[in-house]
């Protein structure tokens, strides 16, 4: 049977187990042996991690020839209008490529937890969220798409990777999944 971990990864944590310089691992938060990232957020974006004790499930969910969609709420800074957003919907040459045509679309203020530290704000620069979504994971690939619109993102939340979501699932908790 295979053991899948979704967890709630909080900002300022490293998607791995140990840091030689001492910063919040996945270890502060998980005590089980034997299971692996499947995946990685990096240190400044917050949400959904999955982690398996499984190889080729760990390698099906990576692997972004795969193309299982990751779904993002996403805070930027400014308004962007919707012809702002057709750079990132037809795919956007960043400096390590192209990339694929990704969902993008303006939603409401979402209801999540507090960040710690907060995010900076600019009380004459509006902000807007996004929920994006993206079937590859070039690295930090959705700051730097946003950033290259114009509209650089303050806050990364990843909501759903592939068939699983975060859901209520609280800031550094996890739950176990047994899989067939």
């Amino acid at each position: 049977m295979t053991t899948l971990v979704l967890f709630n990864k909080p900002y300022g944590v490293l998607s791995q187990f140990t840091d030689a310089d001492n910063r919040q691992t996945l270890a502060d938060f998980i005590q089980l042996k034997n299971i692996y990232p499947a995946g990685r957020l990096d240190k400044d974006s917050e949400g959904l991690l999955l982690l398996t004790d499984n190889g080729k499930l760990q390698q099906q969910i990576s692997n972004p020839k795969h193309q299982h969609w990751k779904t993002y709420w996403v805070q930027v800074e400014g308004t962007p209008s919707s012809n702002d957003l057709i750079p990132l919907q037809q795919g956007i040459l960043l400096k390590d490529g192209q990339t694929r045509p990704a969902r993008v679309k303006k939603i409401p203020a979402p209801t999540v937890w507090q960040r710690d530290p907060p995010i900076r704000v600019r009380q004459n620069i509006a902000d807007c969220w996004l929920e994006i979504q993206i079937c590859e994971g070039k690295n930090r690939q959705v700051r730097r798409m946003t950033a290259k619109i114009g509209f650089p993102t303050l806050r990364l939340i990843r909501v759903q990777v592939w068939k699983w979501q975060l859901q209520d699932l609280p800031l550094g908790e996890f739950k176990v999944l047994r899989l067939n």
